[in-house]
Parts: C-alpha cells; structure tokens; sequence
C-alpha cells in the first residue's frame, strides 16, 4: 500500500510532497519540496493493520489539507488520461504565455499542471517565468506526445485454446527521464 500527493499553489510559493508506503508493520512516510531532497521517517507499529490504520489517518489529514494524488512517474498505459489532461492544459497555458498575461485560468491551469506533472521549481516560485517563452510549452506538449506514442503491447500469436500473452510490458516513463531537458530553462 503506497501513495504520492502533492500540493500546489504557484501564488503562495507552495510545491511540496507526501509519501508514504506500507510494508509489513511498518509505515515509511517522505516528504519535502518537489525536486529536493526528501525528509524521511520510519513509523514501526508493531504490525501491518496498526501500520495501514495510521496511513489512513495520515492520508485523509493530508487530503483535508489540500493535497491531491499524482505519481512521480507516467505510465504510459494506466495515466493516458493524466497525458492528455496535462496537454489540455499546456494548451491553455500557451496563449498566455505568447500573451504575457497571467490572470486566474493561466494560474490555475499551471496548478493543475504540476499536480499531474510533479516539478522542480527550485525554492521560490515565480509563476510568470515558469515558461519563458511558447517555444519551452510546445516542447513539453511535444515530450507528452511522445508519450502517447508509446506502443501498447504486443499480443503474440498462439495457438488455439490458449489465452494470448502479452509480449512487451507496459512501458514505465518518468519525466525525469524522457529528457533531462524537459525543465530547460529552469
């Protein structure tokens, strides 16, 4: 039992983490700033339904306080809504940057944004550099189509009265990884 949320909020300088995984009886939570190193704390409760029982209340408090779930990483084949909701909202974004007008949608849309994609944007937030010019958005619109092309697996051929088997695993892309361009400009 795992989770990642975020919570984020360009105006008031707020992009910070929660974690927390479950394993056996014990409860290991990491929390910091997106992108810097993560503070770490071990909760040993003796056994796993103690363990779970305290992430619960560790989650619902963190929700209460605005957080919402993302992931670190993009799976191709489970997050293809969370792709094309980030790119909905690079299209957004874009016109007010080509504009330089950053009124709510532009700061809401950017909200949005780096709850689906979690960033590193050091320790002081300045929402009308984030993007420097349209040229940085359509490179991130286009590293996010990258990721829509990503294959499905491949069903191999058997033979009649067994089950088809997948031969490739959905493929795992963290944008971490895709380009350690993909926040050039910050």
């Amino acid at each position: 039992m795992e989770i990642y949320l975020v919570f984020v909020d360009a105006i008031r300088n707020s992009n910070k983490f929660w974690a927390a995984i479950v394993e056996d009886g014990n409860l290991t939570v990491q929390w910091g700033r997106v992108g810097y190193q993560a503070q770490t704390k071990v909760h040993t409760l003796g056994n796993h339904q103690r363990a779970v029982s305290k992430f619960n209340n560790l989650v619902a408090e963190k929700k209460s306080k605005g957080y919402s779930e993302s992931q670190p990483e993009i799976d191709a084949s489970r997050s293809i809504a969370d792709i094309r909701r980030a790119i909905q909202l690079l299209n957004i974004i874009r016109p007010c940057i080509a504009n330089r007008i950053f009124h709510d949608g532009y700061i809401n849309a950017l909200n949005e944004y780096l709850k689906i994609v979690p960033t590193p944007l050091g320790m002081q937030i300045d929402y009308h550099g984030i993007y420097r010019t349209v040229a940085d958005v359509d490179y991130q619109m286009e590293l996010l189509n990258s990721l829509l092309a990503t294959p499905a697996p491949q069903v191999a051929a058997v033979a009649v009265g067994h089950a088809p088997e997948a031969t490739a695993e959905p493929k795992v892309v963290s944008l971490k990884t895709i380009s350690k361009n993909f926040w050039r400009h910050l």
